[in-house]
């Protein structure tokens, strides 16, 4: 056993203490509504086990910051960074500053990264929810953050929301592609992300039974090119559409495919969910959906900014991908 022991969160006092995580963070900023028994219990649970609040949230606690939290799952993604450039240059423009909250793909870390954006007491926030369930998101509603949701159709009194529909416009490229006696095969990750699960699910729906197969590769661009090369020095068909999350992945398999002789579309054909610059970069080009991800982050900071000054007055907006047939398929 090491000598450091893990870091206890402010989700783990509150569960000891048996109150909410907003009494533990009115206990830790000293403010005033909270029962005396209460902030003693809390105050013990927090000794005992060691909880160390964080300095820079406890300073900000009185005053007004001008900060936007932003949750994202990861900034290594093109259209997560497009997304991201998006909500900074627009928050410089309206004078806020922005603190990043990265969730990556674990649980534990997605709830200390709540705890984080909520003790910061930043005054509004966009999540991307792409590794965020319903829970996650009632947690931080609950907390009367101002909050705009990206991804997910959830409003509220200062909730609003950007909608993305990608499986509308997939599934009818792959509809047509299917009719044609072509077989869908879903390429999914462990990280892929939610928007991509939900829009497979919703695209499946669409399609006849027994037109579409999975398959679950590791999120990396080496590791799918390894993979493809095995799957297609076994299977040497042509009568397959692959739907890969992202166009990074979409360019390893159709590299696999043409480093082993198969042509791209002639007898492999190529899809990318998430179109971004390597769908232009790739030879042949990757079809993909498109959506301007810079524009959506854009308006997610304007409407923060708005729900802050109680002038947003529509609280959802719609964003639906538009499919762009490139030279990795015939559709």
């Amino acid at each position: 056993m090491g000598i450091y022991k893990e870091r206890v969160t402010i989700y783990e006092v509150a569960k000891a203490a048996g109150v909410s995580l907003a009494t533990v963070s009115r206990v830790i900023n000293n403010q005033s509504n909270v029962r005396p028994d209460t902030k003693q219990k809390v105050e013990e649970t927090i000794a005992r086990l060691g909880y160390k609040p964080n300095a820079l949230a406890q300073g900000l606690a009185t005053n007004r910051t001008t900060n936007i939290g932003i949750v994202i799952p990861d900034v290594n993604y093109v259209h997560i960074s497009n997304l991201l450039s998006g909500m900074i240059d627009i928050g410089k423009i309206y004078g806020y500053q922005t603190t990043l909250f990265i969730t990556k793909h674990s649980k534990q870390d997605t709830r200390d990264v709540i705890a984080k954006l909520v003790t910061s007491h930043v005054d509004g926030a966009v999540v991307f929810d792409d590794e965020l369930d319903e829970e996650d998101i009632a947690n931080i509603i609950n907390y009367k953050i101002p909050l705009v949701v990206i991804g997910r159709d959830v409003i509220g009194e200062k909730v609003g929301c950007i909608t993305i529909d990608f499986a509308k416009t997939l599934a009818a490229a792959l509809k047509q592609a299917a009719e044609e006696g072509k077989k869908i095969e879903f390429v999914k990750t462990a990280s892929s992300g939610n928007m991509t699960s939900r829009t497979y699910e919703e695209v499946a729906s669409e399609l006849k039974e027994g037109s579409y197969e999975t398959i679950t590769i590791t999120d990396s661009y080496h590791e799918t090119y390894s993979s493809f090369v095995d799957y297609f020095k076994k299977n040497k068909d042509d009568n397959k559409v692959f739907v890969a999350p992202r166009d990074s992945l979409a360019c390893a398999i159709e590299n696999a495919a043409t480093d082993l002789g198969l042509k791209v579309p002639e007898n492999v054909q190529v899809v990318s969910v998430f179109g971004t610059k390597y769908s232009y970069l790739a030879r042949p080009t990757i079809s993909s959906c498109d959506i301007d991800m810079y524009e959506v982050g854009s308006i997610a900071m304007r409407m923060v900014t708005k729900i802050l000054k109680d002038d947003l007055k529509e609280k959802k907006f719609p964003f639906e991908a538009k499919f762009t047939s490139r030279g990795s398929t015939k559709f």
